[in-house]
């Protein structure tokens, strides 16, 4: 599909042009990835901060990172849990944004990429896999 140029007419087709989705701010998408927390997660951790970095790049192999620290503060144990989305996803399709904040909140839960963690991603969406392979594909065109 690649070396035939159809790549390009194929995700256009699944994804149509002109469909940008509306969370393009720190605060939309920390409500945004709240909503998703709150209707598969719940019991999970609080998240501290949810929020678009402009440094993170596909070159580093990521296009979204979970932060875990624990500090004792007293004699209590203080835990906070962060979430950074590569600002790239603002461009994208929603579901390649959603498909990236599920792979997240999923290392709340699991914090290795084992069966487990892919079964909970798919519980949170049930076409996980479909969409990873799109974002690969979107990012291959924009890069190639």
């Amino acid at each position: 599909m690649i070396d035939r140029g159809q790549l390009g007419a194929w995700l256009e087709q699944r994804y149509p042009p002109g469909e940008q989705h509306s969370i393009q701010t720190d605060a939309a998408l920390y409500d945004y990835t709240q909503r998703l927390k709150q209707q598969h997660m719940r019991s999970s951790g609080p998240i501290s901060k949810v929020l678009f970095d402009t440094r993170m790049h596909v070159i580093d192999n990521a296009l979204g990172q979970h932060q875990f620290v624990s500090r004792v503060q007293g004699g209590k144990l203080k835990s906070k849990n962060a979430i950074k989305i590569s600002a790239i996803l603002k461009s994208l399709p929603e579901p390649l944004l959603r498909m990236v904040v599920v792979h997240e909140l999923a290392h709340l839960r699991e914090k290795e990429h084992n069966k487990a963690f892919y079964q909970l991603c798919r519980h949170m969406e049930p076409d996980y896999h479909q969409l990873e392979l799109d974002l690969r594909l979107f990012l291959t065109l924009r890069d190639g």
